[in-house]
Formats: C-alpha cells, structure tokens, sequence
C-alpha cells in the first residue's frame, strides 16, 4: 500500500508561524501516519492523531492502490475542534 500526505492551506499556515522544531516534529509524526496516536472523531467525520499538546485533523482517502491523509487542520487540543 502506498501513502501518500497532502496538507491543506490552514494546516499549511499554521505550520508555518510554528518553530523549526515544533515544525519538524510535526511532519514526521504526519509522514509516519497511518501509525501513531489516531483515533477516528466523534461526531464528525474524519481522523485525528495527537502530537504532544497539537491535534491534526485530517482524512484518509483511498484511491485504489494509494492512501491519502488530507491535513485539514493543525492546532492545539483545545482550539482545533472549534472549527
């Protein structure tokens, strides 16, 4: 099975305005899905996976052959369900 990670425009920005480190940190937790701290939402549709105190919401397509983790939203655990 391929993986394969898509981040969207949010998740992009709010890594952006993140630390090198925290940044870093992030991604390689993402680039390791489907492996991690994932839990399926309740109430919603999609995925979450936890890094330290962030969130990361996102969604799995399956395209055939090739999986794809679409990163909607990055933020922390308070804040990123209120979108």
């Amino acid at each position: 099975m391929i993986y394969k990670v898509r981040f969207g425009k949010s998740a992009e920005k709010y890594l952006d305005k993140q630390t090198h480190q925290t940044r870093n940190r992030i991604k390689k937790a993402v680039h390791g899905l489907p492996n991690g701290d994932v839990k399926k939402l309740q109430g919603r549709e999609g995925y979450r996976l936890v890094v330290g105190g962030f969130r990361i919401l996102f969604d799995e397509l399956d395209c055939g052959n090739i999986v794809i983790f679409d990163i909607k939203a990055i933020g922390s655990r308070g804040d990123v369900y209120k979108k």
